[in-house]
């Protein structure tokens, strides 16, 4: 039995060390930008060197979120964010576009390519189009039951690594593609950004009963923190 990495999230750095502290074997973090977690503090380029030189000291690792959906306008500030961050000695990028992936390729080919759940990788196929890629680890979609990660696990390269959610929020929407937030507020969930509305608790109100709320019994949705492991 393959004993699995456990990777834990850092939002600061009191929180990077504490993970360190207490056992993982890998962090994930953000840079201050194209993160999907904007609301925390995150690591500057200095706090990034930092961070990879401690793990590096314990033999650890540190993975560095671009999990973000860029729009045309941040692509040019892109190339140099990889290349600052692999000469950090990040040991791993999280991504979800496939342009930033290629990106990636051509600007850090050291620095392994780790496809986000942001991906929505849900089948081996797509997996394996990912490996054919070029990329190290599949970070699958939350969405997935046991069976289904172990049918994958069967028919993609033993190369080829699975990350997986031990626990975590899960999203009204797919893997966090979501609107709701843009819509509701101009925030978009896909930069980083998510208000998440779909948490917040609502009254109905039918068409033609203006003025008459139909009045929530329980909350809309329940939110854990989340901490992934790895499956190999």
């Amino acid at each position: 039995m393959v004993k699995p990495e456990v990777l834990s999230p850092a939002g600061d750095r009191e929180s990077f060390d504490a993970a360190l502290s207490f056992g993982a074997d890998a962090v994930y973090l953000a840079g201050k930008q194209f993160g999907m977690r904007t609301a925390s503090k995150n690591f500057s380029p200095e706090e990034l060197k930092y961070a990879c030189d401690k793990a590096h000291e314990l033999h650890k690792r540190v993975y560095l979120t671009c999990n973000t959906l860029p729009r045309n306008a941040d692509i040019p500030a892109m190339p140099e964010f990889l290349r600052n961050a692999a000469d950090c000695g990040v040991d791993a990028f999280i991504i979800a576009d496939l342009g930033v992936f290629e990106m990636a390729k051509k600007v850090a080919p050291d620095v392994e390519r780790h496809v986000s759940t942001q991906g929505g990788i849900i089948n081996y196929e797509s997996a394996l189009a990912w490996y054919n890629m070029g990329a190290k680890r599949v970070v699958l979609a939350r969405e997935m039951r046991l069976d289904e990660i172990a049918e994958m696990r069967a028919k993609i390269p033993k190369e080829l690594e699975i990350e997986c959610f031990v626990h975590g929020a899960m999203c009204v929407s797919f893997s966090g593609r979501c609107l709701i937030s843009s819509f509701m507020t101009g925030r978009d969930a896909n930069r980083g950004d998510c208000a998440q509305p779909c948490r917040w608790k609502y009254h109905l109100m039918e068409e033609t009963r203006e003025g008459e709320f139909f009045r929530s019994r329980r909350p809309t949705a329940v939110h854990i923190s989340t901490t992934p492991a790895i499956c190999a």
